[in-house]
C-alpha cells in the first residue's frame, strides 16, 4: 500500500553550508506528495523555496551574514544557544496549531528538539558533517568542558531544557546524541566510523537532485585539464591566497582555472588574472567538479563529498571549524594533500598538485572511494528511510 502523505517539517539555521546539504532530500519528498514546511531565517528563503516546501520565517540571531563567528569555540557554542531560546517561541507560534508528523532538524537547530519533544512527535537529525562516536564525549567533549566559561555555558543550556518542556534534559545527550540521524556525508569521512551506534545513525552519503545531472557550466574545449578553486561559502574573503592560485596555476600549460571568489572579494584585488583563468563570486560547484581534474578547496564537508563522489585530487587549505579534521582525514584516505593557509605560496600550492597528479595509487583510490559514496543511497535511500520512519509513528 502507498505510504499516505504526511506534514513533515524541517528546521534548519540560515549557514549556506547546512542548507545545501538537505535541499535535495527536500525536493524528494515535496515530490513523494508529502507537506513539507521548512522553518529558516529569511535571508536563504530564496534557497528552500525552489524546493517546493512551504517557508516558514523563523528569524535567526547567528552571524553568517558576515561570518563573525568567535574563535573562542565556548563564545561560538553560546551563539547556537541563545539562537534556539529565541527561536523556539517563533516555532511554537507556527506548529503548535500546525504539529508536523516528523520533525526533521539541522544539528545546529537545537529549538526543533525541544519543539518534538514538548509535542511528543518524532524527529530525526539531518546532519551536514560528522557525527558523535562511542568515546567522543572523552575524547573531544572532555577538552571543551574543561575551557573557561563552559561550566556557566552548561549551566545556562541545563536551565532552559528544564524550562522550555524538553523532556531529554541532560545537555550532552540533547546537543549531542541524537535518537536517529541520518548523516549526509560519506561514512568515508566520518571520524571512528566503526565507533558510530549504526541503531542511530545511518550515513546515506551526500544528497543531491535525483532527477537530473549537474549543470550550469561548461568545459573549454580547448581545456586539456581543469582546475577548481574554491573556498566553499563562508570562508571566502581571502584575496591574497587567491593570488597565490593564480600565480601558482595561471598559465599552467594544458589548465584551465575556475576560481571561484565569493561575495565579499573585490575581483580587482586580484591583480592581472591569467587569460586560462576565469573568476566567479559563486559558481555551481558540483557541475563544475562534474569534468573537473583536480579541487583546491577548504575541506568543509560539503566540498569533501563533492569531491570524493566526483573521483577528483584534492588540495585542502582548511580554513576552520572541522575543516583541519576533514583535511588529514583526505590525507588518510590518500585523494589529497594538506597545505594550511600560512603555508599556501604558490610554490608550495603546484608542488601539491604535481606530487597529487603524479602518485600512482591516488587515482584507483580516488574510483574506490568515489564507488563506495554512491553506493551509500544519497537522496533516494534517505527517503525511503523516512517513508519507512513515518510508517512506524
Amino acid at each position: 500500500m502507498p505510504r499516505p502523505p504526511a506534514h513533515i517539517a524541517m528546521v534548519g539555521i540560515p549557514a549556506v553550508s547546512h542548507v545545501l546539504p538537505s535541499l535535495a532530500l527536500i525536493r524528494e519528498l515535496v515530490d513523494l506528495g508529502h507537506r513539507v514546511t521548512y522553518a529558516n531565517d529569511p535571508q536563504v528563503a530564496d534557497l528552500i523555496e525552489p524546493t517546493g516546501a512551504e517557508f516558514i520565517p523563523c528569524a535567526s540571531t547567528l552571524p553568517v551574514v558576515d561570518n563573525d563567528w568567535p574563535a573562542d569555540p565556548i563564545a561560538a557554542a553560546s551563539l547556537f544557544l541563545d539562537d534556539a531560546v529565541q527561536a523556539l517561541p517563533r516555532l511554537r507560534a507556527a506548529y503548535d496549531t500546525d504539529p508536523a508528523d516528523l520533525y526533521l532538524y539541522d544539528i545546529g537547530a537545537y529549538a526543533a528538539r525541544a519543539l518534538a519533544e514538548q509535542q511528543g512527535r518524532p524527529l530525526l537529525q539531518l546532519s551536514p558533517t560528522f557525527v558523535g562516536w562511542d568515546g567522543y564525549e572523552e575524547e573531544v567533549g572532555a577538552h571543551l568542558k574543561a575551557l573557561p566559561g563552559a561550566d556557566a555555558y552548561r549551566d545556562g543550556f541545563a536551565r532552559w531544557l528544564a524550562g522550555c518542556g524538553a523532556t531529554t534534559l541532560d545537555v550532552d545527550a540533547f546537543s549531542g546524541r541524537p535518537d536517529r540521524a541520518l548523516a549526509l556525508i560519506p561514512r568515508a569521512m566520518q571520524p571512528h566510523a566503526d565507533r558510530v551506534d549504526g541503531r542511530r545513525v545511518t550515513f546515506v552519503g551526500p544528497c543531491y537532485d535525483t532527477r537530473a545531472e549537474p549543470d550550469g557550466w561548461t568545459r573549454p574545449a580547448d581545456a586539456e585539464n581543469v582546475l577548481l578553486v574554491s573556498l566553499g561559502s563562508a570562508y571566502t574573503r581571502q584575496p591574497a591566497f587567491y593570488r597565490e592560485c593564480l600565480a601558482a596555476f595561471g598559465d599552467l600549460p594544458g589548465w584551465h582555472v575556475v576560481l571561484q571568489i565569493g561575495k565579499h572579494t573585490d575581483p580587482g584585488e586580484l591583480g592581472t588574472v591569467p587569460a586560462n583563468t576565469e573568476v566567479h563570486s559563486w559558481v555551481p560547484q558540483r557541475a563544475v567538479l562534474a569534468r573537473a581534474d583536480a579541487f583546491v578547496m577548504h575541506a568543509g564537508m560539503g566540498g569533501c563529498g563533492e569531491g570524493l563522489l566526483a573521483g577528483v585530487p584534492m588540495i585542502a587549505v582548511p580554513q576552520g571549524a572541522e575543516q583541519f579534521m576533514n583535511a588529514d582525514r583526505l590525507v588518510e584516505l590518500g585523494v589529497a594533500r594538506r597545505v594550511d593557509t600560512a603555508d599556501a605560496t604558490a610554490t608550495t600550492l603546484r608542488a601539491a598538485l604535481d606530487d597529487l597528479l603524479s602518485d600512482p595509487q591516488r587515482a584507483a583510490r580516488s574510483r574506490q572511494l568515489r564507488e563506495e559514496a554512491r553506493a551509500e543511497g544519497g537522496t533516494r535511500r534517505a527517503a525511503a528511510l523516512i517513508g519507512d520512519l513515518l510508517t512506524t509513528v
